[in-house]
């Protein structure tokens, strides 16, 4: 195990490991707290820039922030995402938001620069994800989630942004193999990808004390919903063996099965991104935090999770059983979330768990999907 401190380390950001949940009243709380950010946000508009803006979680967030009544400016270069995801942006102008999208990419400082003309805010999530992406073709994510960082960085400092909230990732955990994961203690990373999102932590805190930026990082754990990209050789697990199962096709398991992570529904990370960059607690800034349900789930469980929510559209596939290959290089066995550090300082608690999240999922993909007899 490699020891080393983030830099974000200090006596003041240990104290929020624990327990991974707030009991029911905290929560009930904090979903209050929400709310009020919510209210807070339609009642004084921002302008907002979405990187990734195509993108699944890029999408969402956008949506969010449109139907809330705020100014948000999208930017995408489209290497990842789909002029299909702006539709439902567009679609939320209706409640009063003002929407302007910008065809860009973070490699290119001019259009970052372009971007961040007048923001209040910047939600960063444009990058090249993937584990395997990054062994195949790591001068290719380095390019995007490093020099694309910086540029960002760059451009939003001399924006004088209030705050810029990016897309961290729990690849930064590495080899640790400490449950669940607390932000201050991390291992050797073990793909590209992972060296790259930790180097994003690692500027976000030398522009924040070179230059006085007020940054947060989000450690995403497996984020999952509708509009998630079932295709390609990169496409995440659950929207994979959603469109698999749909389309009677066999589902691969990389090793057991018995390897376990936390999926954390898209609704959740909405509603971290939102607290974070609004978040008024004064230790709230210039730090990183995890962002997911807090639980485990086991690839097998999850697997007959789908098949079941499933089995009603498509009685075919009641008996479905997935197929084991070899284990994947660069994959972590187990991960889950210490939640309460953004618990605490940003006021999140996710409103939807695994079940409720597939549910919602499922619903999605059956819509997208025609009637099979």
């Amino acid at each position: 195990m490699c020891k080393r401190d983030p830099p974000h380390k200090t006596a003041r950001s240990r104290r929020y490991s624990g327990a991974c949940w707030p009991n029911h009243r905290e929560r009930d709380l904090r979903v209050n707290a929400f709310q009020v950010t919510e209210q807070k946000l339609q009642a004084t508009p921002a302008t907002w820039l979405v990187t990734g803006a195509a993108g699944f979680i890029g999408s969402h967030l956008a949506q969010t922030l449109v139907s809330l009544g705020q100014r948000v400016v999208g930017m995408d270069n489209f290497s990842t995402g789909y002029q299909h995801n702006l539709e439902a942006v567009a679609k939320a102008v209706n409640h009063g938001g003002h929407w302007q999208f910008i065809e860009g990419d973070i490699r290119s400082l001019e259009d970052c620069r372009r971007a961040t003309a007048g923001v209040d805010y910047v939600l960063h999530e444009a990058a090249l994800g993937s584990v395997p992406r990054s062994l195949e073709d790591p001068l290719l994510t380095n390019a995007s989630n490093i020099d694309g960082f910086v540029n960002m960085l760059v451009a939003a400092r001399d924006a004088r942004v209030r705050r810029f909230v990016y897309a961290a990732s729990s690849s930064t955990y590495g080899d640790h193999p400490g449950l669940p994961k607390v932000e201050d203690e991390i291992g050797k990373p073990l793909s590209p990808y992972a060296v790259t999102k930790y180097v994003n932590e690692l500027y976000a805190d030398v522009f924040a004390t070179a230059y006085g930026m007020e940054t947060i990082g989000l450690r995403y754990f497996n984020v999952f919903g509708p509009r998630q990209d079932p295709q390609g050789a990169y496409a995440a697990v659950i929207p994979r063996w959603f469109d698999e199962l749909m389309q009677g096709r066999p589902c691969q398991i990389n090793g057991d099965g018995e390897t376990s992570r936390d999926f954390c529904y898209i609704d959740n990370v909405v509603q971290a991104n939102l607290l974070a960059a609004t978040a008024t607690h004064p230790d709230a800034a210039n730090q990183v935090y995890n962002v997911a349900f807090g639980g485990r789930t086991t690839l097998n469980e999850l697997f007959y999770y789908i098949r079941d929510l499933l089995r009603e559209q498509r009685p075919a596939i009641a008996n479905a059983e997935p197929l084991y290959q070899p284990f994947r290089e660069g994959d972590v066995r187990h991960s889950q979330a210490d939640i309460s550090k953004a618990a605490n300082l940003l006021g999140y608690t996710p409103a939807f768990d695994v079940a409720a999240g597939l549910a919602r999922t499922a619903d999605w993909f059956v819509a997208q999907s025609p009637r099979q007899e």
